[in-house]
């Protein structure tokens, strides 16, 4: 490749990624062909490894990925997630080296109860995302949905909290980010314990 990834690294990207899909679906967050993950695999110029578009989220190959740029468009071929754009957005805008993309029943839930973001303390989990467990106010900030992935990206920057490697878009989904794919992961089943929390909570 003239970009300077290699068909090793893509790959290498493509099979990290189909592990985790395949996790993610496993619990029921990646239902059908919804979702999708990313890994950036360098940043000047910035490039990522996107989960391919219209795939199982389950049934992942390490080849059912696509190269993107910063915009989020396709460098070498391939159909990227229609959402590869924010990915970039979040990866170029928080340092992040992975974004998780899941449509769970309690982001969707929680998205439309409480629009204004919604705000958690006093929980041991909150540990998970670096945050105290007791004493402080940490918010899980929720933007509207777009299909314009500006629009959003501009949303989720406005929107976005230094405490919280999270954003709920209302009616979506979660959107979770991380140093790497294992810290992504981590953050992504912690916040999802939040919301589910405070769902069941009501």
């Amino acid at each position: 490749m003239s970009t300077g990834i290699s068909t090793l690294d893509l790959e290498e990207a493509g099979a990290v990624l189909a592990a985790e899909s395949a996790r993610f679906a496993s619990f029921g967050w990646m239902r059908g062909t919804s979702g999708n993950l990313s890994v950036v695999l360098s940043r000047d110029p910035l490039r990522l490894a996107v989960t391919a578009s219209g795939h199982d989220k389950g049934e992942l190959t390490p080849a059912d990925v696509v190269l993107v740029d910063g915009r989020g468009a396709a460098v070498d071929g391939g159909k990227p997630s229609a959402e590869a754009a924010l990915h970039a957005r979040v990866a170029a805008l928080t340092g992040a080296g992975a974004v998780v993309h899941v449509h769970t029943v309690a982001s969707v839930a929680l998205g439309r109860r409480s629009p204004d973001g919604i705000v958690l303390k006093d929980l041991e989990m909150l540990k998970g995302i670096g945050q105290p467990a007791h004493g402080v106010e940490v918010p899980l900030p929720v933007i509207a949905n777009s299909q314009d992935m500006t629009v959003l990206g501009d949303r989720l920057e406005a929107a976005r909290d230094p405490r919280m490697p999270a954003v709920v878009v209302a009616g979506h989904g979660l959107y979770v980010w991380g140093d790497t794919p294992r810290q992504a992961r981590h953050h992504t089943e912690v916040v999802e314990w939040l919301l589910e929390l405070e769902l069941t909570g009501r």
